[in-house]
């Protein structure tokens, strides 16, 4: 979303930065220079660069105690959470303040900061300390995810007493930063209208849904886009040929290129089912597990990537060695691997307890995969379930099913083969997913008509955005 919506964004005529912290990995591309440095003696700077592929200036937050470090942005090498995560996510926020303030020197003030996720969940709070500040969005990505410190975080970090109340950034004892952007953001966000609607209940509200409920006026769900150039079947660099949904038969050189790359039979007529992805709980990766028995004695292949619990690798692993033929996960990610199942796969897995939006979805639809998901979040909203009707009516772009059972789900994989037995109705759906719009453009629009209305809500006019 960080590096396709701006771009969506400049598109339409709006004035854009990203900020962003100077992760190595972000900045090694080159292009960055050195932009501001900050108090002096400080050894904090800001960056500046461009976004790859546009106009987009991206400033980037340096600081060697807190961004410099190599490897997961949140997580150190043991698995767990950084130790030091609130200051470096605190440093973002306060630097975010200063840039919408236009306190840096930067000759720059917007009308709008944009705020994704718990690392930047302060900046809406510290904003209302502002007089003749700009408005705020918040988007929620993962409610689940939500930066939570102990109590003395929150004196450490100095901020403003009025804060710590449970009508504020306090959360059963706790500092919570995704409290800073609901609590006090003028406009909310998340990535999809169902998963809006959702994280208003106890099941997915993670604790949170009671003050979900009380902004839903102030709250929308705008789906995600996807970056159509590199998933795009008619030209994608990763694929050795193309097709579109005039040339979809195409598509059976690479069925074939992938059986090949997974080991498995060659053989046209049997589908291939594809997972990319977390191996974890939330994905529905137990339920797939449960189902393996009944699946590994049908006329089916399963090819896999992904990593996540240890216990679910270990278990896939072992289905593997008994049905060669049959399964094969490789442990970890491949992107180019990872086109190759899109464009080669018959059907593409996606059985997620909870999935706010979701993309994959998405790119199995544009490369003529038909999805096979649960109804929920994103998924719910961009996947039109197969029956007699929608085939009929031209609206059908997938199998959904709606509980997250191993029942539910088998019935929903034996529907998924009795269509692919169906040629003409197989390919009719194939087509109406390959011509949905995805892209980023209509998003951006609906994203753009939020800032208006965080603007209202201000009474401020100007229309530059960060």
């Amino acid at each position: 979303m960080s590096g396709s919506l701006p771009i969506a964004l400049e598109a339409l005529g709006h004035d854009v930065r990203i900020l962003m912290p100077a992760y190595p990995s972000a900045i090694v591309a080159g292009g960055f220079k050195t932009f501001k440095q900050l108090g002096g003696t400080s050894s904090t700077a800001i960056v500046k660069g461009i976004l790859p592929g546009s106009k987009v200036p991206v400033w980037a937050i340096a600081d060697e105690r807190y961004f410099s470090r190599n490897g997961n942005p949140y997580l150190g090498a043991d698995g767990e959470p950084w130790p030091d995560n609130a200051e470096r996510f605190a440093l973002l926020c306060r630097v975010g303040v200063e840039i919408a303030m236009n306190r840096l020197g930067l000759d720059w003030k917007p009308d709008i900061v944009h705020c994704n996720d718990w690392q930047t969940g302060l900046i809406p709070a510290l904003l209302t300390e502002e007089p003749l500040r700009p408005a705020s969005v918040f988007t929620i990505h993962n409610l689940a995810y939500q930066g939570l410190f102990p109590r003395f975080t929150f004196d450490s970090l100095r901020l403003p007493p009025r804060f710590w109340t449970p009508n504020g950034l306090e959360f059963y004892n706790q500092l919570s930063f995704i409290k800073g952007g609901l609590v006090y953001a003028d406009r909310i966000t998340t990535v999809s209208p169902t998963y809006a609607e959702e994280i208003q209940t106890p099941i997915f509200g993670c604790g949170l849904d009671g003050l979900m409920s009380f902004r839903k006026h102030r709250l929308s769900g705008i789906l995600n886009g996807i970056d159509c150039e590199a998933w795009n079947p008619a030209s994608d660099t990763y694929l050795p040929s193309h097709f579109d949904s005039k040339t979809i038969s195409k598509r059976l050189k690479l069925k074939t290129l992938l059986q090949k790359e997974f080991e498995l039979e060659e053989d046209p007529n049997i589908p291939v089912l594809a997972w990319v992805g977390r191996l974890v709980e939330q994905k529905g990766i137990d339920l797939l597990i449960e189902l393996l028995p009944q699946l590994m004695a049908l006329p089916l292949q399963i090819a896999m990537i992904g990593s996540g619990d240890i216990r679910y690798e270990r278990a896939l692993q072992q289905w593997g060695k008994l049905f060669p033929q049959r399964l094969v996960i490789r442990l970890g990610y491949n992107e180019s691997i990872a086109h190759l199942l899109e464009a080669g796969s018959d059907i593409f897995l996606m059985p997620s307890k909870f999935e706010p939006c979701g993309l994959n979805q998405m790119y199995s639809q544009r490369y003529g995969a038909l999805p096979l998901v649960r109804k929920a979040g994103g998924l719910a909203d961009t996947v039109v379930d197969a029956n007699a009707t929608t085939i009929k009516n031209g609206t059908a772009s997938g199998i959904v099913f709606e509980e997250a059972s191993p029942d539910s789900f088998m019935d929903a994989i034996q529907r998924s083969l009795a269509l692919y037995q169906t040629k003409s109705d197989w390919a009719k759906v194939q087509s109406t997913g390959m011509n949905k719009d995805f892209s980023w453009e209509i998003s951006a629009r609906q994203y753009a008509g939020t800032y208006e209305q965080a603007i209202a809500d201000i009474s401020s006019n100007e229309k530059s955005f960060i």
